[in-house]
């Protein structure tokens, strides 16, 4: 594996223990956030990480170990370290095998907004990066993986999300339809449950020849999947969506799965910094009405 390189982190995201101890008192009282904090206690213990003090309180672990992947040991994998999200590039496809990022609710707001960005650009610092003129006339949109509405919070941010190492060639009946809304649901969820955890990426069918555009010749995905985690809701939920690229017949609860699925369609494993009994029955878990509905308040 290459070296990872890295972009350096501003101000915006060293969020402090006792921002994350408000926000769960915020949002789910006090009582639920001394039951989730001991949840994160465990979780801190399980990956023998050691526990701060704060004030009394325990800290929660660091958000870096939650959107940890262990990638398919067969996929070709660049690691890039944005300042807002993950990515990891595949060189062979030119675009990433997946995206991971934290998204707290204090950051679904921001002033920085697309339109105010340097626009789509390549990364010269990863081999087999895209150039957007890849993308012209091709059929596809520029599909974000960690997508710009969720970086607003910085001017940065923003701009990375556009670097053609966190694009894939996705159907505009897919990107414009059933994914935006899904994107939107994930900002709606990490208002309600403090934050989310998300990864996401590309999926080629096995066997068979893809498609190409551009001179670059990216590879166009077959599907998309997307994981997401709350792991400061009360109790803690997971999910998993697998859609085609293209039309998404019955919308987003059609296409709803647990993350367990998303591991046997993908050979990832997701959340791994989780207590084995915690992640055995949240990824095996797929309850989409209830993921959905959106509670702001004490849980």
């Amino acid at each position: 594996m290459n070296q990872p390189h890295r972009y350096p982190a501003t101000g915006n995201r060293q969020k402090s223990r006792q921002t994350y101890f408000n926000i769960l008192t915020q949002h789910v009282g006090i009582v639920a956030a001394i039951v989730v904090i001991v949840l994160a206690a465990l979780i801190i213990s399980s990956v023998a990480t050691k526990s701060e003090n704060t004030g009394g309180r325990t800290a929660l672990p660091p958000s870096t170990d939650l959107e940890t992947v262990v990638t398919n040991a067969n996929v070709p994998e660049y690691l890039i370290r944005y300042q807002g999200f993950t990515v990891s590039f595949n060189p062979d496809t030119h675009q990433p095998n997946w995206v991971a990022w934290e998204l707290l609710g204090s950051e679904t707001d921001g002033e920085n907004a697309r339109e105010q960005s340097g626009g789509f650009a390549t990364d010269p610092n990863v081999p087999g990066c895209a150039r957007s003129a890849d993308y012209t006339r091709s059929g596809y949109d520029r599909g974000h993986m960690a997508p710009a509405g969720d970086m607003k919070w910085s001017e940065s941010t923003m701009n990375q999300s556009f670097l053609m190492t966190n694009i894939c060639p996705q159907a505009g009946e897919l990107n414009r339809g059933a994914w935006k809304k899904l994107e939107e649901k994930c900002r709606q969820k990490a208002v309600a449950d403090s934050a989310v955890i998300i990864v996401c990426g590309p999926v080629f069918a096995p066997g068979k020849t893809p498609e190409t555009i551009g001179d670059t010749k990216i590879k166009v995905p077959d599907s998309f999947f997307k994981v997401i985690l709350s792991p400061y809701a009360d109790p803690p939920t997971a999910i998993g969506f697998i859609m085609p690229n293209g039309n998404v017949p019955g919308g987003m609860q059609t296409h709803a799965v647990s993350v367990d699925d998303v591991e046997a369609l993908t050979g990832y494993d997701f959340f791994s910094a989780l207590p084995d009994n915690i992640e055995t029955e949240l990824e095996a878990s797929c309850d989409f009405n209830r993921w959905s509905r959106i509670r702001h308040g004490k849980h």
